[in-house]
C-alpha cells in the first residue's frame, strides 16, 4: 500500500486515509514496549524499501558502490530515515497501556508523530501529507500549519479508521469523513477567496530551460574541462534564444551548477572569457539571467545562484545566492567526519560550505520593474524555513535551482517537485523551476502545475508566472510552528499516562 501511495497521485489519494491503518493494528497487538518499538522499527524499513527503493539505484550511481551494497546501506539506515514509525509506536503503546484508552493514545501517537519528524532531520523531507498534493482543495490547507498540519490531520483520519473497524459504530464513520471534508471546505473556500485577493505586482514571461544533460563528472572525463563547459552553454544559449524568438521575456532561468566553474572570479583566462561570454548573452538579449555555478571565498567554495541583470548603461551586474541546505556527504561533510583519512576511503565526498540561510534578491527587470526573489537551490526546498523566512522579508516570486539528475529513477523528481510546490501553498507565492533532468515548471501560488517540462525532455519552457496574491499566511507568520508544538503536547500525554497505575 506505502508503494502505491508513492506516486502522490489521484491514484493514491485515497489509500491515504487508510495507509497506516494495518500498520496501527499490528501496534496495538503488541505484547510489550520492546515489541512496539520493533515494529515501528520493521515498518521504517518496509517502507524505505516500498516508497524510496529509486535511492539504491543514486546511491550505485553516485558512488560507484554494488547494488548489494547500496541496498544494505539503505536498509541499515532506513530507521534514521523514518524515525517517526519507531517514535509513534512506543508513545502509542506506552498510553495505551497504562489508560487504556484508544483515543489518547491515537491522539499521543500521531503528536508524537509529527514531532520526531520536526526533532529528527529526515533525509528525504517526506511526510504522509505530501500525499494530499493529488487534490487541489485538501492540499490548501498547508497555508495554516504547512505539510506537518496534513499528516496531523491524515493520521487522525487513518485512527477514525481503524476505531470503525474494531468498533463498527456510525459515529466513526461520520468522524471519518469529517476530516477529509473539512479539508474540502477549507481548500474550497480559500481557492475562491485566492482567486478574487488583491496581488503584488505584475505577471511574469519566463523561460525555464532544462537541457537534459547530466554527470558533468562523466562530460569532463570524456570531453575534457573547456569542451565540456562549451557543450552545457552553448545548449542553454541555444534554447533561451529559441524560447526569446517565440515571446518577450521577463527573465531566463537556468537549472542548478549548470556553468561548474565559479562565475565572477575566473580559475583561468579560458574562464574568464566564459564569464564574459554569459554577460554578454543577458546584455545583447536584454533580459535578467538566472543561473547555477559556483562562488569562492578565501579557500571555500559554494553552490550558488547567480541573478545577473543588464543595466540601462549596457554594464551587467549580478548579486549571488549560496546554497543553505547541502545535502549530507555529496555536497556536505560533518567536520567529525571530514579527515584525510575518511576522504581517501569515500572520495566522492563533498567540499562546498553552507550558505549563511534565508536571502531576497531584488532583480531589475528590462520594463524598469523589480522583482524580489526568494532562491532556493535543490535541497533548500526541503526546508519550508528558507521560503517562509524570505517571504516574510518581502519576497515577491520563488525560484528554485536544481539538479535532479541522482533521483531520475522513479519518484524522485516527482517527490521533489511536490515538495516545491507546497513551498508556494505554504507562501502563496508563484515559483520557478528550473533543473537540468526534469522536472521544470512554474508553479502557482495554489500549487497548480501551468507548465512543466518532463523527466529527459529538452526544451525551453515559456509561461506566464502569475502574481502572488497580497496574503499573508499563517504558516508565514508562525513559521514552522506545528512540529514542536506536537512534540511537546506528544510527550505530556506520555508523561501524564506512564505513571499512571490500571484499576480492575
Amino acid at each position: 500500500m506505502c508503494a502505491l501511495c508513492a506516486y502522490m497521485d489521484v491514484r493514491s489519494l485515497p489509500l491515504m486515509w487508510v495507509v497506516v491503518v494495518p500498520w496501527l493494528a499490528v501496534v496495538d497487538g503488541t505484547p510489550s514496549l520492546g515489541a512496539a518499538l520493533g515494529v515501528g522499527v520493521l515498518m521504517s524499513v518496509a517502507f524505505v524499501l516500498a516508497v524510496f527503493w529509486w535511492f539504491i539505484a543514486a546511491i550505485r550511481s553516485y558512488t560507484g558502490a554494488p547494488w548489494i551494497v547500496a541496498l544494505v546501506v539503505l536498509i541499515a539506515v532506513a530507521p534514521i530515515l523514518e524515525p517517526q514509525f519507531a517514535c509513534a509506536a512506543v508513545a502509542r503503546r506506552l498510553v495505551r497501556a497504562r489508560t487504556r484508552g484508544r483515543w489518547w493514545a491515537a491522539l499521543a501517537g500521531a503528536l508524537v508523530w509529527v514531532g520526531s519528524e520536526w526533532a529528527i532531520p529526515k533525509l528525504f523531507a517526506d511526510t504522509l501529507g505530501h500525499g494530499l498534493y493529488a487534490s487541489a482543495w485538501m492540499r490548501q490547507a498547508a497555508d495554516l500549519a504547512g505539510v506537518p498540519g496534513l499528516t496531523l490531520v491524515l493520521l487522525l483520519g487513518n485512527e477514525c479508521v481503524l476505531a470503525l473497524v474494531a468498533e463498527r459504530r456510525a459515529s466513526l464513520a461520520a468522524a471519518a469523513l469529517a476530516l477529509p471534508a473539512a479539508l474540502l471546505v477549507y481548500g474550497a473556500t480559500r481557492s475562491a477567496w485566492l482567486a478574487h485577493a488583491p496581488t503584488r505586482g505584475e505577471p511574469l514571461t519566463v523561460a525555464v530551460v532544462q537541457a537534459d544533460i547530466d554527470r558533468y563528472d562523466r562530460l569532463r572525463a570524456e570531453r575534457g574541462t573547456y569542451d565540456a563547459v562549451r557543450l552545457i552553454l552553448d545548449t542553454h544559449f541555444a534554447l533561451s534564444t529559441d524560447a526569446a524568438r517565440r515571446a518577450p521575456l521577463d527573465l531566463v532561468v537556468w537549472p542548478e551548477t549548470v556553468y561548474p566553474t565559479t562565475f565572477g572570479s575566473p580559475k583561468s583566462e579560458a574562464g574568464a572569457d566564459l564569464d564574459r561570454e554569459i554577460a554578454a548573452f543577458a546584455t545583447n538579449a536584454g533580459l535578467p539571467l538566472v543561473f547555477g555555478s559556483y562562488d569562492a571565498d578565501g579557500g571555500a567554495e559554494y553552490n550558488a545562484a547567480v541573478f545577473l541583470a543588464p543595466s540601462r548603461d549596457g554594464r551587467v551586474e549580478f548579486e549571488t545566492y549560496r546554497k543553505a541546505a547541502l545535502f549530507p556527504l555529496t555536497e556536505r561533510v560533518p567536520a567529525v567526519l571530514d579527515s584525510p583519512l575518511v576522504r581517501r576511503w569515500l572520495p566522492w565526498l563533498g567540499t562546498w560550505k553552507p550558505g549563511t540561510g534565508t536571502t531576497v534578491v531584488p532583480l531589475g527587470l528590462r520594463d524598469g520593474r523589480t522583482i524580489h526573489v526568494a532562491p532556493l537551490i535543490c535541497y533548500d526546498a526541503v526546508d519550508p524555513r528558507l521560503a517562509l523566512g524570505a517571504v516574510r522579508r518581502g519576497a515577491d516570486v520563488i525560484v528554485t535551482l536544481s539538479n535532479d539528475s541522482w533521483f531520475a529513477t522513479g519518484n524522485g523528481p516527482r517527490l521533489h517537485l511536490i515538495m516545491s510546490a507546497f513551498r508556494s501553498i505554504e507562501t502563496r507565492r508563484p515559483q520557478v523551476r528550473a533543473t537540468n533532468t526534469g522536472i521544470s515548471a512554474v508553479i502557482t501560488p495554489t500549487g497548480d502545475v501551468v507548465a512543466s517540462a518532463g523527466v529527459h525532455a529538452r526544451e525551453a519552457l515559456v509561461a506566464t508566472v502569475p502574481p502572488a496574491p497580497d496574503v499573508r499566511t499563517l504558516a508565514v507568520a508562525w513559521g514552522d510552528w506545528l512540529g514542536p508544538v506536537a512534540l511537546v503536547a506528544g510527550l505530556a500525554l506520555v508523561a501524564v499516562a506512564v505513571p499512571r497505575r490500571v484499576t480492575t
